[in-house]
């Protein structure tokens, strides 16, 4: 697919606008293609020979091809007027991950349009057809590497068909109906290895009443200053280079809680990545669990919006709302 550079335009600066919008003659822009140009010497050179040798034949030919270029110039601009354009929330993903950002394109009229894409500085999209009376999803394909929210920004949609000779597009940036920028947003890329997490707050307690060493082992958690040392796993320790306590099946009931103090990495994102992974792994466990953060703190809770809650939080940590 060719690349297609978005013009700067001094009298239209970039807005932010509500969608859906309609695509009008005033929103819309054409001009001839590096095929049209071509097209269009060919015609002044065949115009040039006609007059020189006076070939009504080659008059014909020359004027013919002319009107043919005025039509498609209008079909050109046809494809795209009148096309309502709207944003679909897209499903957060995890860096790393490729993520979908659709358009929804809506033809209200009985005529198909064809060949219609999209164009980003830095994200191509395939060109589509809209059957008439119809819709079709127009998406942006990426794959963000850092976490938080990823705004698409100013973006294209343009349209060259029937015969390439022109191209026509508009320039936008939208928002949805809560007025949130068309993007998505990307969790922390969870951590690769499953250290286990802390355990909650008042597991002393919890230790002291369980009967003791005769549970069943339930698994390791990272360890916590005052674990009884006889608790510590230190063969796992030695290869995980973290002091690690051995759970029983007592404590399984206690909620977790997910402290930014109690990774063992130090790196803002390793951390917040660690963290994703705890917070994964007491979802997929059934296992209620907060979260705490500087500045930000999540109560106990369980569920997929508990989840959904913890992952935004963890996202947007040390960025600006959006």
């Amino acid at each position: 697919m060719p690349k297609f550079a978005l013009p700067y335009l001094p009298w239209r600066p970039p807005r932010l606008e509500p969608g859906p919008i309609r695509l009008n003659a005033r929103r819309l822009y054409i001009l001839p293609t590096r095929a049209g140009l071509v097209f269009a010497l060919l015609l002044l050179g065949l115009l040039v020979g006609s007059i020189n040798y006076g070939l009504s034949l080659a008059y014909l030919f020359t004027f013919w091809f002319a009107g043919l270029a005025v039509v498609a110039m209008l079909h050109t601009q046809r494809n795209l007027t009148g096309l309502l354009l709207a944003v679909q929330t897209s499903p957060p993903v995890f860096a790393g991950e490729s993520a979908r950002l659709v358009l929804l394109a809506e033809n209200q009229s009985a005529l198909p349009r064809h060949r219609i894409g999209l164009t980003h500085a830095s994200v191509q999209s395939e060109e589509y057809d809209i059957p008439a009376n119809g819709k079709a999803e127009l998406v942006f394909s990426l794959k963000p590497t850092e976490r938080g929210w990823h705004a698409l920004g100013r973006f294209g949609i343009y349209s060259r068909y029937p015969l390439g000779l022109f191209r026509c597009w508009s320039l936008l940036e939208l928002t949805d109906a809560n007025a949130t920028p068309f993007g998505v947003l990307v969790y922390p890329r969870p951590a690769s290895d499953a250290l286990p997490p802390p355990m909650a707050a008042g597991w002393e307690q919890e230790l002291a009443s369980s009967p003791g060493e005769g549970d069943d082992f339930a698994g390791l958690r990272v360890y916590q200053a005052g674990d009884a040392p006889r608790r510590i796993a230190w063969k796992a320790a030695a290869r995980s280079q973290h002091l690690l306590t051995k759970q029983f099946s007592g404590q399984r009931g206690a909620a977790l809680h997910l402290d930014w103090s109690l990774t063992p990495e130090k790196d803002t994102e390793a951390r917040l990545s660690r963290l994703t992974r705890w917070a994964l792994d007491a979802h997929a466990g059934g296992q209620p669990f907060a979260l705490t953060l500087p500045g930000r703190s999540i109560g106990t809770g369980s569920g997929e919006a508990h989840l959904r809650l913890c992952l935004e939080t963890l996202a947007r940590f040390g960025h600006a709302q959006n």
